[in-house]
């Protein structure tokens, strides 16, 4: 007769059943699990390649978009803010000055815009399989990097050809601070992206003000005009914008001209940090339950 074991069996630990992974629910609003962006950091570079790449890859010129585009919008810029609207470039070059502004510009815009529709585009690869929801907004961030980086190399181009010319350019020792100009414009864009995509889950109108948004900023920003030009009581309103002393910084680094000063960007880093930590806050708690409303 065969004996039947009813003694209560110990419970078997995850890892004596040969699991590497434990996906459980986190009650604390405050743990991001940010270390958990590493671990997936192979993951994260297949993102980074699918966005760079999937942009142009059925299109003629490919790549070369990164150059047009740049170079288009300066060269509209100059022709309506600069010919026709008459407005100041601080005694600089016209298309090196709108240049400079686009260059820096275009990186934010796009973090912004891509990030902002984090969920909303991503919910059928959320809905199938478990990673780090923050590694596709960081995965934009990096893949606009790329971008940024030829966009700068065309400027660089452009600022030797104007030096050679014999241009009176000032480059100052600010060019130094350029990593961190690139990466708090980074950090602004990715905290303000998540925390349009964190919203948008559950207020769709949101993505279609997002493109018409970004417009408006660029406005608000100097980019086609120098603070300089601006009156003592505007360029206080103007500082406000934690963009602006970038796109300041960016210009006087390489140019030498402009209203610009260390505490600026101090304003910037702590605005930056700020929004940067509610945005993480917010997108991890909605990451638990968004499949229920997207």
């Amino acid at each position: 007769m065969q004996h039947t074991d009813t003694s209560p069996q110990a419970e078997v630990l995850p890892s004596e059943q040969g699991w590497t992974e434990v996906i459980a629910p986190h009650a604390p609003w405050w743990d991001l699990r940010l270390g958990e962006l590493w671990r997936y950091r192979d993951l994260i570079l297949l993102f980074v390649w699918r966005d760079f790449v999937s942009v142009y890859k059925q299109t003629i010129l490919g790549p070369l978009w990164h150059i047009i585009q740049p170079l288009t919008t300066t060269v509209v810029f100059v022709v309506v803010f600069g010919n026709i609207a008459g407005l100041s470039t601080d005694g600089q070059p016209a298309f090196l000055f709108y240049m400079a502004g686009v260059t820096i510009w275009n990186y934010f815009a796009g973090c912004l815009n891509r990030t902002s529709s984090t969920f909303v585009d991503n919910a059928a690869i959320f809905g199938k399989v478990y990673f780090p929801r923050m590694a596709v907004p960081l995965a934009n961030v990096i893949s606009g990097l790329l971008a940024f980086g030829i966009q700068l190399g065309v400027f660089l181009c452009l600022y030797a050809f104007f030096a050679l010319r014999g241009e009176a350019l000032q480059p100052n020792w600010w060019l130094l601070t350029l990593p961190y100009l690139v990466l708090m414009m980074a950090l602004l864009g990715l905290g303000l992206g998540i925390l349009i995509s964190s919203l948008t889950t559950k207020y769709r109108d949101l993505t279609q003000l997002v493109g018409f948004g970004v417009q408006l900023l660029m406005y608000a920003t100097p980019v086609i005009y120098p603070m300089s030009s601006l009156s003592p009581r505007w360029q206080q309103v103007m500082a406000f914008n934690p963009i602006a002393p970038i796109v300041e910084a960016f210009r006087y680094a390489f140019l030498g001209t402009g209203v610009f000063n260390a505490s600026m960007l101090f304003y910037n880093a702590v605005v930056t940090v700020v929004i940067l930590l509610l945005s993480l806050v917010l997108f991890n708690r909605v990451e638990r339950n968004f499949m229920d409303t997207v």
